[in-house]
């Protein structure tokens, strides 16, 4: 009867720390109370990590569809998108070269394509670390910018890099003759989320320009992640920050949660 008692106690804390856990596995989507089995975890926590590892690794060498890309771009509605690649050869050379990543192919139909006009912000849209992100989340994330920034300020044609990382958007913005810069980069894949976009803003770019004097943007991807308006709401409030303070970066700060 004893035994019988203490076998009931057990049952019920095992089912109090699992309610426990699942109540805060609502509120992220880290790895948290995986449980044991013996000195290790349970063989299902095992196969779901390696499987998400898998995803990961998946995210980061496949490569985008330019094509398929450039058509949903068009739809949105602000001109053919222009295609760009950075020096990096092919994928592996990215992975291991991130300095050719962040420079522009030089070529007489790049130069041709890229002319400089009177534009206020200039899109480039980049596969960076995760081209599955750029591919689910790129065209949709575009639009809700345009939307927002449209009515105020002259938007260039958009920009499709291929191989790149967030630095080419200096290059193809100076081209362009854009005041403002926005970067759609896929971002690093984690074992939580393979397919997170963020958004680089960088005023008055040209090449040279450092990390500190850009502003970010990061984890969108809806629906547990940033969503597109939110994004392009916070955007919207740094471009106009950025053109009263003359600059962006680690002096300009979002201000859209004080306003909320």
């Amino acid at each position: 009867m004893a035994g019988a008692s203490a076998e009931s106690g057990d049952a019920v804390a095992v089912n109090a720390g699992e309610l426990f856990w699942r109540e805060l596995r609502r509120a992220t989507q880290a790895r948290i109370g995986l449980g044991r089995a013996g000195d290790a975890l349970p063989t299902a926590r095992v196969l779901e990590f390696r499987a998400a590892h898998s995803v990961a690794r998946d995210a980061v060498h496949t490569s985008v569809d330019v094509d398929a890309l450039c058509e949903r771009v068009t739809a949105v509605g602000i001109g053919t998108p222009i295609r760009v690649r950075s020096r990096a050869r092919d994928r592996a050379e990215y992975l291991r070269r991130p300095d050719l990543g962040r420079e522009p192919e030089d070529s007489p139909m790049m130069r041709n394509a890229l002319s400089p006009s009177a534009f206020d912000i200039g899109f480039v849209l980049t596969d960076g670390l995760s081209p599955r992100a750029l591919a689910t989340h790129g065209p949709d994330l575009l639009a809700a910018l345009v939307d927002e920034l449209a009515p105020h300020y002259a938007l260039a044609p958009p920009v499709i890099a291929t191989q790149a990382r967030v630095a080419i958007g200096d290059h193809v913005g100076a081209a362009l003759g854009a005041r403002t810069v926005l970067v759609l980069i896929g971002e690093r894949p984690g074992l939580s989320v393979p397919d997170s976009l963020g958004i680089y803003l960088t005023h008055q770019p040209r090449p040279g320009r450092t990390d500190a004097e850009r502003n970010c943007v990061s984890n969108i991807h809806p629906p547990e992640g940033l969503g597109y308006r939110q994004a392009a709401a916070v955007v919207a409030g740094l471009v106009a920050g950025a053109r009263a303070l003359g600059r962006s970066g680690v002096d300009l700060k979002d201000g859209s949660h004080i306003e909320a």
